[in-house]
């Protein structure tokens, strides 16, 4: 316990200010009140320009999750099977469990330490306990290094090849915009101060427009709803390009002074006349056309683009084309114009500082990085060496990774040392060796640098950690001890670690002050109030101008113009397996989950309830399922099973199956991870979840539940063949597969 919250403890109560830790660009500002010691109310900070007091539904169960009484509180190590249901934990106490997992990665590291691989995500996006001490560690030690790209490398590489960096509209500023486009995203549930603008917008007479293949909460409150199949966005961005072009709905002025590469753009987009974007995105030919002129018509226009979009085969190329809309009508001169995917690069952050790069044995030399999409595939083939230790900490892979049943498979090698530091005891911690008790929000201190808002962050700690409970820092720094390695950066505290966290140098911390930002838990950064980044160019790119043509793109080997490219398991970029697997799964978060860290919170799971796919009515007709049966979405990779909800919310092709449950928490033992793809994207090699080809079927035959009964022999609604019905049934492999280790090399 630190001195400062020992103190604060003999003061009846204390208001203390904090930050949502979790993945989502709105970072929101927390108040919570503690009395004796006990956190008893959090709620939103009123004070905060952004978020305005108001919470979402998640971080508003806060205490239940910090007073959960399924918390780890004690390390533990396994006692016999890996596996669901295989094994069980025993108590030890610190010293003992940091003798083992330090003895284990002394021993790996004196052979090749890149045996070691970290695995994190975004279980704290926090400065100091997610980019700072624990990098530091595995940079010392010369672990294999993560490709973090589970969520947002394709849009975010291919936005920087067109704006230069992750720049954008203000969240504020959409309140004031009169065009509001939704590409692919879902305010409501993943941004929900972004939301309140919109709404505020639309009061003062915004039309909004939502393109999703999903008609979600949010595309139910827009004027007019467009559904494109699935990875076909690129396409239908070339169309609003072309209609743009042909109709003089351009600002040349804008252009000719803020752009490059015009003449190559309008070049490419002139093949995607309306008829030919209409028959690759299943939209009409005439809607594209009224888009593009709804969108030409109106400069101050705003498109809030997200991440789910980018998750397939042609991602990156989808959101570079989207990224040159605005220059090309000038909608990038007002501050209610132009477009957001995030706003990371607003902020100057001091990486190198943070994780201790220069710690690396031979830096000229990194170690082997590994992409944390294909974790399955490197835990089964990798060599040279092969990876002989996990250390997971601020993830649940076997939540969320893809391709689940491989990286099942990898987990139960027999050989492998796994350690798993969380809050509770995950999907992932069934597969663990050693598991040890993590802090949540509420019981440490951090800082951090939001992707949705113009503010810097802090979370002062509020409470002591609960039961033998430490943070990621604390860990490493016991580990760090443990290792022998006395360099001055591991014995620096949460603090001293969050001071370095800012680039000072940078023009937008020119009013950074540190002392000020622990008082009030926040500080806009030194932008303009009418924050309009890009009104007079001034794009981050190499030559300073928007990029449609990138001389960048092109010297790591992709297209130097934005190009269209299919998804890689759709009928346009894979016939014969869409013949097999005629339907595309989405599985966008569950409006009371994200990713898998509040599957946990019992009042959410009541409100949530069980796993479901929504079908269109369509297509449940020919497969003879009705509303509320119970269901099996299958590929070539794996099954699950969940309830099915029909109705027309989902366009025909298309299945939406929200996210994300633990598999312990299913009936099955499976979530939608059992099918989905671990391929990667066009550029950053990110993981390609919405790139899923899949088929379903009832789990019952047709009549043997008060089902209506098809005319056909076999009992299966026309269209729905025999041999996919039993398909269905059949196993697509044991429910935990016998481990296999492959000494073939396998590049990463």
């Amino acid at each position: 316990m630190s001195t400062d919250i020992a103190a604060a403890d003999t003061v009846a109560e204390r208001i203390v200010h904090g930050t949502c830790p979790h993945d989502c660009p709105d970072t929101c500002a927390m108040l919570i009140t503690v009395k004796d010691g006990v956190a008893t109310k959090v709620r939103g900070d009123p004070d905060h320009p952004t978020t305005q007091g108001v919470l979402c539904t998640k971080v508003s169960r806060y205490l239940e999750r910090t007073y959960s009484p399924d918390r780890v509180l004690h390390p533990m190590r396994r006692v016999g099977g890996k596996g669901l249901g295989q094994g069980s934990f025993e108590r030890i106490g610190w010293d003992e469990a940091l003798d083992i997992v330090s003895a284990k990665l002394k021993a790996i590291a004196a052979v090749d330490a890149q045996g070691v691989m970290p695995y994190a995500y975004s279980g704290t996006l926090g400065l100091v306990h997610n980019f700072g001490m624990p990098r530091r560690f595995f940079h010392k030690l010369g672990a294999s290094q993560p490709e973090r790209v589970l969520c947002a490398t394709a849009g975010r590489m291919g936005y920087n090849t067109v704006i230069g960096a992750q720049i954008g509209t203000d969240i504020t500023h959409f309140a004031e915009s009169r065009l509001i486009i939704l590409w692919g995203t879902n305010p409501i549930t993943s941004n929900l101060h972004l939301w309140t603008r919109i709404a505020e917008a639309r009061r003062k007479g915004a039309r909004v427009i939502a393109i999703d293949p999903y008609r979600s909460q949010s595309a139910e409150k827009a004027d007019w709803h467009l559904a494109p199949l699935p990875g076909t966005d690129g396409a239908l961005a070339f169309g609003i390009m072309h209609v743009l072009i042909r109709e003089g709905l351009i600002d040349r002025d804008y252009i000719d002074k803020h752009t490059l590469g015009f003449d190559a753009l309008a070049k490419r987009a002139a093949d995607f006349t309306p008829d030919v974007v209409a028959g690759i995105t299943g939209l009409d030919a005439h809607d594209i056309c009224q888009l593009a002129r709804e969108y030409g018509a109106e400069r101050a226009s705003a498109i809030r683009v997200n991440f789910g979009l980018q998750r397939h085969a042609g991602g990156g190329n989808a959101v570079r084309a989207i990224a040159c809309l605005p220059a090309l009508t000038g909608a990038w001169r007002e501050a209610a114009g132009g477009v957001l995917l995030d706003n990371a690069g607003s902020h100057a952050i001091d990486l190198a500082a943070l994780d201790g790069r220069h710690l690396l044995p031979d830096p000229a030399h990194p170690p082997r990085s590994v992409n944390m999409a294909q974790i399955g595939r490197a835990l089964n083939e990798l060599d040279d060496p092969p990876i002989q230790a996990m250390f997971v900490y601020a993830s649940n892979p076997m939540a969320v990774a893809p391709n689940n049943m491989l990286l099942r498979q990898g987990f139960l090698r027999p050989d492998l040392f796994t350690v798993v530091h969380e809050i509770f005891l995950t999907d992932t911690c069934d597969y663990a060796d050693i598991v040890l008790p993590a802090t949540t929000q509420l019981e440490q201190f951090d800082v951090h640098r939001p992707y949705g808002t113009l503010y810097t962050m802090l979370n002062q700690q509020a409470i002591a950690p609960l039961g033998e409970a430490c943070s990621n820092a604390e860990l490493f720094r016991r580990l760090a001890a443990r290792m022998g390695y006395d360099d001055d950066c591991f014995k620096q505290s949460d603090e001293e670690v969050a001071r370095q966290a800012h680039d000072m140098t940078a023009p937008v911390n020119a009013t950074l002050d540190f002392d000020a930002l622990k008082r009030n838990g926040w500080q806009r950064l030194d932008v303009a109030d009418r924050y309009a980044p890009f009104a007079n160019g001034n794009f981050p790119t190499p030559s300073g101008k928007c990029e449609f043509e990138s001389a960048s793109a092109a010297k790591q080997g992709w297209s130097a113009v934005p190009e269209f490219i299919p998804p890689r398991e759709s009928s346009l970029g894979n016939p014969e397996l869409a013949k097999q697997f005629p339907l595309m799964l989405l599985t966008p978060p569950a409006r009371h989950y994200l990713n898998s860290s509040f599957s946990s919170i019992k009042s959410l799971v009541k409100e949530v309830g069980d796993p479901w796919v929504e079908i269109h009515a369509d297509d449940a007709a020919v497969r003879g399922i009705v509303d509320g049966a119970r269901v099996r979405v299958f590929n070539q990779r794996g099954a699950f099973t969940v309830n099915a909800r029909v109705n027309t919310k989902v366009r025909p092709g298309v299945l939406v199956a929200p996210s994300i449950w633990w598999q312990k928490k299913s009936a099955d033992g499976e979530n939608s991870n059992a099918v989905t793809s671990d391929e990667l994207t066009d550029i950053g090699r990110g993981a390609t979840y919405y790139d899923t080809a899949v088929e379903i079927a009832p789990l019952f035959p047709l009549g043997t539940i008060g089902l209506p009964t098809s005319t056909k022999s076999d009992g299966l609604a026309a269209g729905f063949t025999l041999a996919a019905w039993e398909r269905s049934l059949e196993p697509i492999g044991p429910v935990e597969p016998e481990p296999a280790h492959s000494n073939a090399r396998l590049k990463l």
